[in-house]
């Protein structure tokens, strides 16, 4: 790790350790925190060890060039309100992601419906690390991944499965290397229901991952479907038979260390109970972890924000195949090195927590919940 980012982390350690302690400490726990019959123990499946030498493992991908990162526009800026804080971040977007004006006007319809949809309330939120401190680590350290061409989008990146021997020009689909908004050292937007994380991928020519793409992108190999799917099984049986047979792998590698990722920040005093005007969204920037990362080079799919995808129980579910499915909510957030409410290895299967069709106007959404886009190659 970088030590311009080991010097941050380590400055705010204390505080933030003590901080989260005492929140995993409360009697009163809220349901986002711990999923309904979870324990905040680790899951003995989560810690298991590591496969014997014999198990394979799939070729990395080529080597990326990497490049510095200039200043994103209104870096430092840091509104008081929610308003403030929007249009900063559509600007960000305009310019780092080359969004359309007819894109950007379906974005801001998105945001302009939800009372909460940004990055935290802007009153309670205290982010552990600043956008400028995120990019010039990063920088020092070497910079960031360059585009690539086949994704059409900017920091996307191919994913296939390489245990089948794919390679990247065999890839059919891409996944942001970030949290949405998707742009480097740019903090997640938080709080989107499932329906509205779905409309912000496709407002920007995305789509809401598959949860399989989602896993492979993390594993460092995306099987076929039918690996990876019990299609017409109901959700509960489908799984716990994939999480049966699961492999236990970590973007990082096969042993977990939460200290790789963006899980040490801590919860805001008096957050008992989730909720938006209490409840700090205390992310840090996204990438600022290098070392959070998977074999494509995907970042905090570990740690910063849970993240919601897509669940199909059928083929024609697939919203790689033009439908919606089932939500699905996983990833580790921004307390659990501290508050290891459930496992979060990569290819491990939530349990149907807040559980609606992905399109239901009501689907979850909360402080700690963002999401990533996916795009089929070629669209």
């Amino acid at each position: 790790m970088p030590p311009l980012l080991v010097s941050l982390i380590r400055r705010a350690a204390p505080a933030l350790l003590a901080s989260a302690l005492a929140a995993c400490s409360s009697p009163e726990t809220s349901e986002n925190d711990v999923a309904p019959g979870a324990s905040s123990l680790p899951s003995p499946s989560a810690s298991a060890a590591a496969p014997a030498p014999s198990v394979k493992e799939p070729e990395p991908p080529a080597p990326k060039v990497f490049a510095p990162l200039p200043p994103l526009p209104d870096e430092e800026l840091y509104p008081d309100t929610i308003e403030e804080q929007r249009e900063a971040l559509f600007r960000r977007m305009v310019s780092m992601l080359h969004v359309t004006d007819e894109q950007m006007a379906a974005v801001r319809a998105i945001f302009e419906r939800s009372p909460v949809l940004g990055q935290g309330n802007p009153k309670v939120t205290k982010h552990p690390m600043t956008r400028k401190e995120c990019r010039e680590a990063r920088n020092t350290a070497g910079g960031f991944e360059q585009d690539e061409p086949a994704c059409g989008a900017p920091f996307m990146t191919p994913i296939y499965d390489a245990l089948a021997g794919e390679k990247e020009a065999d890839a059919r689909v891409c996944i942001d290397r970030y949290e949405f908004p998707g742009i480097p050292c740019e903090h997640p937007v938080t709080g989107p229901t499932a329906k509205e994380a779905a409309e912000l991928c496709a407002a920007i020519g995305k789509r809401l991952c598959d949860a399989h793409e989602w896993e492979g992108a993390c594993a460092g190999a995306v099987h076929a479907p039918e690996q990876e799917y019990s299609f017409g099984k109901a959700r509960k049986e489908s799984k716990d038979l994939h999480n049966r047979d699961r492999e236990i792998v970590w973007a990082y590698g096969r042993g977990k260390d939460h200290s790789k990722c963006a899980t040490k920040s801590r919860k805001t005093k008096g957050c008992t109970s989730s909720g938006w005007k209490r409840c700090g969204t205390n992310t840090f920037p996204a990438g600022s972890f290098p070392e959070c990362k998977s074999p494509f080079g995907v970042y905090d799919q570990h740690g910063n924000v849970a993240e919601h995808m897509n669940l199909p129980l059928r083929p024609e579910e697939m919203t790689s195949h033009g439908g919606t499915g089932q939500t699905e909510m996983k990833g580790s957030w921004f307390i659990f090195s501290d508050f290891e409410a459930h496992p979060d290895d990569c290819r491990w299967r939530a349990p149907d927590w807040h559980g609606t069709r992905v399109t239901d106007p009501n689907s979850h959404g909360n402080y700690h919940l963002g999401f990533r886009c996916c795009k089929s190659v070629g669209k």
